[in-house]
């Protein structure tokens, strides 16, 4: 069996069932999404209509199956998918079309041809609740149609969480109707950088772009039709410099800013008024009223506080509150945001840096610092999102090769990424049950084409799937289902990186990088934790 990712458990039968014009597909009521969703792909690639009858193919209502879990069972005579819940019967449907011709995944039929799939038992189940990829689209801007494009194919995956990366220094990507001028202004840059940073090379060229309240709309109910939950981060208080550039009053500082031009952490903050935080619980308002997930990420993450050390009105704020820190100064800050969405019925996300000044209560912590930090979070009682840079970021490297696109970071392979297993060694059955999942993150400052995104997604995107639905088992077994996976990809048009290195249209000579080995890496990695364990 070549599925991607890899079911839980399979026993092949004798024969195939053969589709041909007259099969039929139907569906329980409660179940009809996936029947429907069927019939979309298949019928415009196979030339099939599948029409609505017994005896074909069956997606089933039945108790006794966990959530998101199903039944898949092929004979020569039928089909028959079994799960209790719509989205275990969508991942039945998922997993039945993989069982085909990759030419089952091309938008159109090509040549006749005959459909048939392979007798066999699946029963299917995922590891993690919380399977998810973050996409940036604050650095560079993702338009629309790529967006549907890669919902697609995070649910082709069995991921179930788009987390959007929406607000960066960059760029401000949301259209919020009480506030303009956050994508009138805040939207656009005048130029970006070329590769990394240090080499201080420039495009010249202006970038932007931002959804529409209808755009976000229609992205989130496609979304939803495919189980996937799309995830707004709105970044607070540190990557907010598009926003400081839009209405000066939330920063610090009193001349005016622009939007930012450079990649890395800046020094600007907003600031720590009541006026600052009525504006962003008003853009929360309308975050809520577009986004129905249960989560909301409010960052927390690599805020300096050079300015409020600087500021007369931060220092008389912590002196109020009789705050030690300005990291105690963030955590409350933050708390206005994540009790406002508490007492709405959501469940505030914040990066691990909160863990430096104390998590608001009910808030999830996304640990993207390694596994002490999540060891830490989990141990302080929090909810655990697992996002490790050094093996789920998938804007690092791919290969030590001088051929990989602006190569940052250290060396992200896909072996590695198959490995991942997102709860650490040590922790016990209660810690081990706060930990809700992971998720990999395309983080954009270097990826700024589909096409780029492409390349550094996939095969590695498919493997991280695997690690979280089924956990990574025989990675030779991985590769020949790859094989046959990248034939998938391809019918879809996705310009994944070859096994053998990039082609030349996808390397990047006039981008130079900055690599780094993951010594450095990891050096990095102690100094972080060490100052977490100081200040927990």
């Amino acid at each position: 069996m070549t599925t991607v990712p890899c079911p839980a458990e399979v026993e092949a039968g004798d024969g195939r069932f053969a589709l041909t014009p007259d099969t039929p597909l139907t569906a329980d009521p409660a179940l009809a999404r996936a029947a429907a969703w069927l019939r979309e792909t298949l019928t415009p690639a196979t030339g099939l209509p599948l029409p609505e009858g017994p005896e074909g193919v069956e997606i089933r209502q039945v108790t006794g199956l966990g959530p998101e879990e199903y039944r898949l069972t092929i004979t020569p005579e039928r089909v028959l998918v079994e799960a209790s819940d719509p989205a275990g019967g969508f991942y039945g449907a998922q997993t039945l079309r993989q069982l085909l011709d990759p030419a089952a995944f091309r938008a159109s039929r090509i040549a006749e041809q005959t459909w048939t799939l392979p007798a066999l038992t699946v029963s299917d189940r995922p590891r993690y609740g919380w399977r998810g990829c973050l996409i940036d689209v604050a650095r560079h801007f993702l338009p629309k149609n790529d967006l549907l494009r890669y919902i697609d194919l995070l649910a082709m995956h069995k991921l179930n969480v788009l987390h959007l990366h929406l607000t960066d220094d960059q760029g401000w990507r949301l259209e919020i109707a009480k506030y303009p001028k956050l994508t009138e202004v805040g939207g656009w840059r005048r130029e970006s950088p070329i590769g990394s940073i240090v080499h201080e090379r420039f495009d010249g060229r202006p970038h932007g772009g931002y959804y529409t309240r209808e755009d976000i709309r229609e992205i989130v109910a496609y979304a939803a039709d495919r189980f996937v939950t799309v995830l707004p981060e709105i970044d607070l208080p540190g990557h907010t410099q598009a926003a400081i550039a839009a209405y000066p009053e939330l920063g610090n500082l009193a001349e005016p800013l622009e939007v930012g031009t450079r990649w890395g952490v800046q020094d600007h903050v907003l600031n720590v008024s009541d006026a600052t935080i009525a504006f962003f619980l008003d853009v929360l308002d309308e975050v809520l009223e577009l986004f129905p997930s249960r989560y909301v990420c409010v960052g927390g993450d690599e805020a300096r506080k050079v300015q409020w050390v600087e500021s007369l009105d931060a220092k008389q704020r912590m002196a109020d509150l009789e705050l030690a820190t300005p990291e105690e100064l963030q955590t409350w800050f933050v708390r206005h945001f994540t009790d406002y969405l508490v007492e709405r019925g959501r469940v505030p996300l914040g990066w691990d840096e909160l863990l430096e000044g104390g998590v608001p209560p009910g808030t999830a912590v996304a640990a993207w610092r390694g596994e002490p930090v999540t060891r830490l979070a989990v141990r302080a009682g929090h909810d655990v999102v697992v996002s490790p840079f050094t093996a789920t970021y998938l804007d690092f490297r791919q290969s030590d090769s001088p051929d990989e696109p602006v190569p940052i970071g250290s060396v992200t392979s896909l072996r590695s990424v198959h490995d991942f297993d997102p709860v650490p060694d040590g922790l016990d059955d209660e810690e081990r049950a706060r930990v809700l999942g992971a998720q990999a993150a395309l983080w954009t400052e270097h990826i700024d084409s589909p096409r780029l995104l492409d390349y550094m997604a996939f095969p590695r995107l498919a493997a991280f799937a695997e690690a979280v639905w089924t956990g990574g088992r025989d990675y030779e077994d991985f590769l020949v289902r790859l094989a046959v996976h990248e034939e998938r990809l391809r019918a879809l048009g996705v310009e994944f990186r070859p096994q053998d290195g990039p082609l030349p249209w996808q390397r990047r000579p006039d981008a130079p990088g900055r690599p780094r080995t993951r010594a450095e890496v990891d050096a990095e990695l102690e100094s972080w934790t060490a100052l977490l364990r100081r200040s927990s």
